[in-house]
């Protein structure tokens, strides 16, 4: 199985509650992919204008295709997280996020053809980026990291990502089951992913 056929039908999945960029470049290196997802919810009395609190959540997330995970792959992982996913998505580049900002995700989604090393796995296993504003008034960011191996079909997640775990295994069945893919649906549905500006 190839790690682009994994993505194809993975995407797929995550199309029907988040946007999904194709491709997306982050300081002059391109991804595969990216999506994001974002929720608000309000509680008001009566009408709109007596508003009593918003709440808004996000996540984020980004595909990596790699021929094997490597120290270098994780500390990739890490500089995106730091210099790009958390300042620019999250606070696009302010001190703190915007009001109302109750928690992002930030999960990057490595894809490798080759499986992983023991070492590499415990090092996934304990990954964690976490970061809090105003004492969590403005909420929190967190780190998901998923790697999924093409050549034993495993899957590894930190400790934030595991309730991911699951859909990832599926779809190792899903692509050997033949089930429709990402691109598929565009094609058949004349549509396609958006275009990063």
């Amino acid at each position: 199985m190839k790690n682009t056929d994994y993505l194809d039908r993975l995407l797929l999945r995550y199309a029907g509650t988040f946007n999904i960029y194709m491709p997306y470049k982050i300081h002059g290196k391109e991804y595969p992919a990216y999506g994001c997802f974002f929720s608000s919810v309000e509680k008001y009395v009566l009408v709109r204008e007596a508003n009593m609190w918003t709440t808004n959540s996000h996540e984020h997330i980004l595909f990596m295709t790699v021929d094997e995970v490597s120290e270098n792959t994780l500390q990739e992982v890490r500089s995106l997280l730091e210099n790009y996913m958390e300042p620019r998505l999250v606070r696009n580049d302010n001190k703190y996020p915007a009001k109302n900002h109750m928690y992002s995700y930030l999960t990057i989604a490595i894809l490798s053809e080759k499986s992983m090393d023991k070492t590499l796995v415990k090092k996934v296993r304990k990954f964690k980026f976490e970061k809090g504003y105003l004492f969590n008034f403005r909420g929190f960011s967190q780190s998901r990291l998923v790697c999924a191996s093409m050549e034993d079909e495993q899957v590894v997640t930190n400790y934030h990502a595991r309730q991911l775990k699951k859909m990832f295994k599926e779809t190792f069945s899903d692509v050997r089951a033949g089930k429709k893919t990402f691109s598929r649906q565009c094609m058949e549905e004349g549509i396609e992913p958006f275009r990063q500006e």
